[in-house]
């Protein structure tokens, strides 16, 4: 029963793109069209397990014993890079043009607050590996959720009569404002 309450808040109830407001640079530049949203949802999907799984063990078997907890966030920053350097290779491979349409926003998964956030929450939490990577992987969801669902808002709003002043980024910003107070509304599932 943990394990599906912490999956629907990190889903839901805590997503971290709505409600802690982390990832927010890819969440807008990613969003614009459907497809490279879906493509940054599963690399993002893909990281953020991945990272929780691996930074768990690190923690636990390695900073915590050795007592050089205070290199943390730096070890965490290196897998996660490690890991999108991966993702990015793979998607280049497979998919040149979604790595295309991708552009930047592909290797700044390395620097996306969604994934260390994840990462060092699921320690001061005091997660265990499955609870960890459960969180991990909710949190992940919830960051592709926010993608899909302001990705649709701003196709559907590229065919709206939009005034001039509201157009692209500030009509994006007020759909995600208004998708953050609806988020709200699952605050007392959890």
């Amino acid at each position: 029963m943990k394990l599906f309450t912490i999956l629907v808040s990190t889903i839901l109830v805590n997503n971290y793109v709505f409600a802690r407001f982390l990832g927010i640079c890819p969440f807008l530049g990613v969003s614009t069209k459907m497809e490279t949203a879906t493509g940054m949802g599963f690399a993002v999907t893909f990281v953020i397990t991945l990272a929780s799984a691996i930074t768990y063990f690190i923690q636990h078997a390695i900073l915590d014993p050795l007592g050089i907890g205070y290199l943390q966030t730096l070890i965490f920053i290196l897998v996660i890079a490690s890991l999108v350097q991966f993702i990015e290779l793979f998607i280049r491979k497979t998919s040149p043009g979604l790595y295309n349409a991708m552009g930047v926003y592909l290797p700044l998964i390395t620097t996306n607050c969604v994934v260390l956030g994840v990462t060092i929450l699921n320690i001061q939490e005091k997660y265990t590996f499955i609870e960890a990577i459960t969180s991990g992987f909710g949190a992940s969801l919830g960051f592709f959720l926010a993608l899909i669902l302001l990705s649709g808002v701003r196709e559907k709003l590229e065919l709206a009569d939009v005034p001039e002043a509201l157009k692209g980024v500030p009509i994006a910003l007020i759909s995600a404002g208004l998708m953050s107070i609806a988020f709200s509304g699952f605050s007392g599932l959890v």
